[in-house]
Formats: C-alpha cells, sequence, structure tokens
C-alpha cells in the first residue's frame, strides 16, 4: 500500500514522502515501515502499542484510530504529524 509520510520523518525514509508498506493491519503495515525504516515506528506509535497523540492516520482520507484496523494493498495511508509551538 501506499503511505505518505510527515515532513519531520523524510529523514527516516531517504526524504521521500511516500512509500510503500505491505500488512493486513495497520499494525502490520507500521511494523513492515519499521523493517524498512529502523526507528519509524517508534517515532508513531508508542510502547503500549498505541498511536502516539500527536500522530494522526488517515485511510483512504478517513481518520483512524485502532492499530488493528484492516488494510487493502490498494489503500493509501497518510500519516500527519502535528506541530506545536509558540
Amino acid at each position: 500500500m501506499r503511505v505518505c509520510i510527515p515532513t519531520p520523518l523524510y529523514s527516516y525514509t531517504g526524504n521521500r514522502a511516500e512509500v510503500e508498506a505491505v500488512g493486513a493491519t495497520i499494525e502490520q503495515v507500521t511494523s513492515d515501515l519499521e523493517k524498512n525504516f529502523p526507528g519509524m515506528r517508534f517515532r508513531i506509535i508508542d510502547e503500549q502499542d498505541n498511536i502516539r497523540p500527536h500522530i494522526k492516520f488517515f485511510l483512504n482520507k478517513e481518520q483512524i484510530f485502532d492499530l488493528i484496523t484492516p488494510v487493502e494493498p490498494k489503500d493509501e495511508l497518510v500519516i500527519i504529524q502535528a506541530f506545536s509551538g509558540g
């Protein structure tokens, strides 16, 4: 599936905005991202296997909240990272 990467994580993907990943669920897709881009999963998933609060996942333009969400190879996953500051 196509995965769109937020700019702050480009350093993990060799400055690529889009990458390919495989899996039947978001959990498996993030594990595949980790296999291909070591260190990335920790930036988007916490130690309790929850999506980090500053990260949003959109599957085919619909926000998802659970790693067990099923996916299809033709789907598009967009990862958004919130910015903060003052």
